[in-house]
């Protein structure tokens, strides 16, 4: 099995690897570039976005640059999905946004795991958990999403939040770490 299988299926990986690597830095060109291009020029800015992520429900999408993203290909985003300036989403494993999501500026999506051993952290060797976040759902500005966390549906996550554990739906959730501090009437 290869590393990046590895990756994908949640087992650990080195994340040396050199076929990884070479894909990161591939992917970091293209980041590059739609970074670089003017936000006038929504067309070439478009494809780029298109070609980079895994899937998109529709073409009404909007991901304001900059732009950060590890691989791309394991981001699946819903309809009308709206992302502000700098958002960050380390992709080693799926990272799944559902419709009519709204995500303020700063916000940063981690699915990258690492050993608190010193030791075995310096192997270089790390896994990856999914991420999920529901339909309707909105992320306020400079919010960090932990790997392996589920968001429901009809969610406002406040801003400045760090989000460790599972958020159910209908919910107002806010605090580092992140919990429920209203329940919605939906």
């Amino acid at each position: 099995m290869s590393e990046k299988e590895k990756m994908l299926s949640g087992q650990v990986y080195s994340a040396t690897d050199p076929e990884l690597l070479n894909e990161l830095n591939e992917v970091k060109g293209v980041i590059h570039r739609y970074n670089s291009l003017s936000p006038s020029d929504t067309d070439a800015r478009f494809m780029i976005l298109k070609s980079l992520l895994g899937y998109t429900a529709d073409d009404e999408f909007i991901i304001n640059q900059p732009f950060y993203c590890d691989y791309g290909k394991q981001i699946r985003i819903g309809r009308r999905f709206f992302a502000n300036f700098n958002l960050t989403i380390l992709d080693e494993a799926l990272v799944t946004i559902g419709d009519d999501c709204f995500i303020g500026p700063n916000v940063s999506i981690y699915t990258a795991c690492h050993s608190t051993d010193p030791v075995e952290r310096n192997t270089r060797n790390e896994w990856a958990r999914p991420v999920s976040i529901g339909h309707n759902v909105w992320i306020g500005g400079s919010v960090t999403i932990l790997p392996g966390v589920t968001i429901g549906n009809n969610v406002t996550i406040g801003a400045g939040s760090v989000v460790t554990k599972d958020i159910p739906d209908n919910v107002v959730a806010v605090g580092n770490p992140c919990r429920v501090i209203k329940q919605l009437d939906i």
